[in-house]
């Protein structure tokens, strides 16, 4: 394997490690280890450690800083952080950017297969490698798809910067990148959430997994490590929804008192943690499932919904809730996305998931449902919402 020469990208790259590198450096993808023998000149910094897949590359830069004398750097063989340990002040990388060419096969040039999917698994990576206020100098190329690389470093909930792009030969832009942890990400650290994860997006926010130490949060020193996975909900940058945001966490204080919802654990001004409810979207599950445990699914959200009903609450999305309800692996419904959740005189949200059930005739066809009794049934309940109205459209799915 060929070890990657100095190029336009490395002493472009090079500018900017000359200004910002501080602390302990890790040098990711040291290759010739311009990068790391440029930081070591700092004043600032104190400690590098440069890694390469490459043994080639390893060995001709051993021997480079032995026979200069250079203590301050370690050398290790490592695929991206794979033999990485602790946290670092700075993290350089300059990744391997070409989109695939078939046939070729040099890991010191192509990203993957559109030429940003060692960049993703960066990033989905470093923040256990970033210290709170730590920084990362990122150079890649207009090659790569600047759109992408940008998504991808927001989903991992950093910010960036860019401090030059420089136009080359050929339709080709460089740009280097100083990349942080977003406040967000810094507070969520601070409450000891850790192994961030992007799952998906909403129409207002992010959501992430993560995994929590509940010992942290008990106010002693005997306290037992208790590791849950956690959902986090944040909101993007574009999106008014803060008022949304301290709606949902409001509400999922009050409904947790009725079993309601996934469990809230903290929240700040604009994301919300609560414990991951690991399980599959209820058309998704009712495909899989007997009529007998189907029953007690929809007779279980019916009794959620009643409870809504009788605190004089709508949920807002239950007659297609097919993103708002997840079946667990012991059978039991959870509603998820209480955001529009809001006070209301005429509340609707058993009769909104009874219409749900009329509209999926495929789904339950071994229920035989007649779409306009059960209408009727929920009409009924709509003019006198009671425990016995409720129970009638119970026993007609029961049957």
């Amino acid at each position: 394997m060929d070890i990657y020469q100095p190029a336009e990208d490395s002493y472009l790259l090079q500018k900017y490690v000359q200004k910002h590198a501080f602390g302990r450096v890790l040098d990711l993808g040291t290759g010739s280890g311009i990068q790391a023998l440029t930081a070591v000149k700092r004043k600032d910094v104190r400690e590098i450690v440069a890694v390469d897949i490459n043994e080639k590359a390893i060995k001709e830069l051993k021997t480079e800083i032995s026979q200069k004398k250079i203590r301050k750097i370690t050398i290790k063989k490592s695929d991206l952080f794979s033999n990485v340990q602790d946290k670092f002040d700075t993290i350089i990388f300059n990744p391997p950017y070409l989109p695939q060419d078939k046939g070729i096969e040099d890991p010191a040039l192509y990203g993957g297969k559109h030429g940003w999917e060692i960049s993703e698994k960066f990033f989905s990576e470093v923040n256990q490698f970033l210290v709170a206020n730590g920084k990362i100098l990122f150079l890649f190329s207009s090659l790569t798809n600047k759109q992408k690389i940008e998504e991808i470093i927001s989903q991992n909930l950093l910010e960036f910067k860019e401090l030059e792009k420089q136009k080359l030969p050929m339709f080709e832009t460089l740009y280097v990148y100083l990349i942080e942890k977003s406040q967000v990400l810094r507070e969520l650290e601070r409450k000891h959430i850790d192994h961030i994860q992007y799952l998906t997006h909403g129409k207002r926010g992010n959501i992430f997994t993560g995994i929590s130490d509940k010992s942290k949060r008990v106010k002693t020193h005997f306290a037992k490590k208790e590791f849950v996975k956690v959902g986090i909900k944040v909101k993007r940058k574009e999106s008014s929804a803060i008022e949304r945001m301290r709606n949902e966490s409001n509400w999922l204080k009050i409904l947790n008192k009725k079993n309601i919802g996934p469990r809230f654990l903290f929240s700040g001004e604009d994301y919300l943690v609560y414990e991951f409810v690991e399980g599959e979207f209820i058309l998704d599950w009712i495909k899989d499932n007997n009529k007998k445990d189907i029953q007690k699914v929809l007779i279980a959200v019916l009794k959620q919904c009643f409870e809504l009903d009788q605190l004089g609450v709508n949920k807002e999305e239950m007659h297609h809730p097919l993103k708002h309800i997840i079946i667990t692996k012991n059978n039991h419904p959870v509603l998820l996305d209480f955001e529009r959740c809001s006070r209301a005189e005429k509340v609707k949200n058993v009769t909104q998931f009874v219409e749900f059930i009329s509209r999926m005739r495929d789904e339950l066809k071994d229920f035989k449902i007649d779409v306009e009794q059960l209408r009727t049934l929920a009409k009924t309940y709509k003019n006198d919402i009671n425990t016995k109205s409720l129970e009638i459209i119970i026993k007609y799915l029961s049957s």
